[in-house]
């Protein structure tokens, strides 16, 4: 059984009956013989609390997270950049390392034709 808020009045049925008619959505929910108006406007008002805290940590999500996550991004990204940096100045000494060893082993060759 659907009961509306007790009201006063022709008015007042036509209020207590659209009351009712808006708890049938809720029986499929509740599991009980009778759903009173004023117990599930509670629970319609607790909801709403409900989606107000989810809309705000859906907000501390998008503004605060959001921009933390951008920043390790580019901190990251940076980060990758010095690292091919350094890779590319790695290859350059081991090249001219390589050179120089020719360069010795040549005039190391030479001195001995020389003695």
């Amino acid at each position: 059984a659907l009961m509306g808020a007790i009201c006063r009045g022709l008015e007042g049925i036509h209020i207590s009956y659209l009351q009712a008619r808006e708890l049938e959505q809720y029986t499929v929910l509740l599991d009980t013989d009778l759903i009173v108006y004023d117990d599930v406007k509670n629970l319609q008002l607790d909801s709403k609390e409900v989606k107000n805290k989810v809309t705000k940590m859906e907000l501390t999500v998008e503004n605060e997270i959001r921009i933390n996550i951008q920043r390790v991004a580019e901190g990251h990204l940076d980060l990758y950049r010095k690292l091919n940096e350094c890779v590319k100045l790695s290859s350059d000494v081991r090249a001219k390392q390589e050179l120089q060893d020719v360069y010795i082993t040549m005039h190391d060759m030479k001195l001995r034709a020389l003695a």
